[in-house]
């Protein structure tokens, strides 16, 4: 009579799980440098846009605290050169009292002026990124820009990636007359120009954030739902899908909880792509009139007063703009790429 063999609790408990995809995913980021600080700025961008639309910063950036054109400075230099440029002339003044009733008051008038704009003066901050052309602090307004554009950039990626995943996954999965249709209408897509439809949009919806938000996902989800699709026909045929097909695990199942992480590294990839392309896009629209509002602030709108700026030799607006729209950009890209190596199947 065989004996039994009684458990070893110890030995179970020594037993290690292997850990999920996301968790091994993340354990992989963590030891990646450039990904931990290309995280870290991004979560900063975050945090500050949110504190943007709470109001607690860049709530007041249409507020004239400088004088126009005031060059970036921090010993108050603007402040000096604001309380020169009011100073009031010196010299003979005609006497106009025989032609004109209120002459004797002109004086009057122009002193109470003066202390009034001083006054204004002194209240004003030094304007480290400099001024605009109406004495905007443009740092303000590279803070309250960063809240629009990366909620455009962002929110349009997010769009046009639901609608690209969902389609190609249903394209590249079911295949058939399913994938015939969806092949169908992403040719109509990609057959016209990106900018023309994009205008074609914009003269349906008109403008506004939201709008531009919805334009830029319904013109750009065909380049994500051609790379998915491809990895969909791929992946349907591989061992491990075979293998939850014959466990009973349902198609919805199969195509978004097993396919759809070892094809994740393909879709942050693309969203990386689309997030700076889809900034640039709000530069070009709200350069052309069609993006953001006249009483809202983007880099987009920023760059497009630089531009008039610049010929005037008037340069940190442009600076302001382009070095938030680059750091941003930069540590997104590089942490979507670390992303990309911590979930790819064959770095694993």
């Amino acid at each position: 009579m065989s004996a039994v063999i009684p458990a070893r609790p110890d030995l179970a408990a020594a037993v290690e799980r292997s850990p999920g995809v996301w968790k091994a995913a993340w354990q992989r980021l963590r030891h990646d440098r450039v990904g931990t600080v290309s995280l870290a700025i991004v979560c900063a961008f975050m945090l500050l846009i949110l504190a943007a639309t709470l109001g607690l910063v860049a709530g007041d950036w249409q507020r004239e605290t400088g004088v126009p054109y005031a060059p970036p400075t921090i010993s108050g230099a603007d402040r000096a050169q604001a309380e020169q440029a009011i100073e009031a002339p010196k010299g003979p003044l005609v006497d106009l009292s025989d032609v004109d009733p209120l002459a004797p008051r002109y004086a009057e008038w122009k002193d109470r002026a003066a202390k009034f704009q001083s006054t204004e003066i002194v209240k004003a901050t030094t304007l480290a990124f400099g001024g605009d052309r109406l004495g905007r602090d443009v740092l303000v307004k590279a803070i309250k820009g960063a809240q629009v554009s990366i909620f455009v950039g962002l929110s349009a990626a997010l769009l046009a990636t639901l609608i690209g995943t969902v389609l190609g996954a249903a394209g590249g999965y079911i295949g058939g007359k399913v994938g015939d249709f969806l092949e169908w209408v992403y040719n109509v897509f990609t057959s016209i120009p990106d900018i023309l439809l994009i205008f074609a949009f914009a003269a349906v919806f008109g403008r506004g954030i939201e709008t531009v938000v919805l334009i830029l996902g319904l013109a750009g989800w065909t380049g994500m739902y051609r790379q998915v699709r491809a990895e969909y026909i791929k992946h349907r045929t591989r061992e491990y899908v075979r293998a939850a097909e014959a466990i009973g695990v349902s198609h919805a199942a199969r195509m978004f909880i097993h396919i759809l992480p070892n094809v994740s590294h393909v879709i942050l990839v693309r969203l990386s792509l689309l997030v700076v392309g889809f900034i640039k896009a709000e530069v070009i629209l709200s350069f052309l009139g069609l993006g953001v509002p006249v009483d809202q602030v983007s880099w987009g709108t920023m760059l497009a007063e630089a531009n008039v700026e610049l010929v005037l030799g008037k340069w940190w607006q442009l600076a302001a703009a382009t070095a938030f729209m680059a750091t941003f950009v930069t540590a997104f890209s590089l942490l979507t790429d670390a992303l990309r190596d911590a979930l790819d199947p064959k770095l694993r």
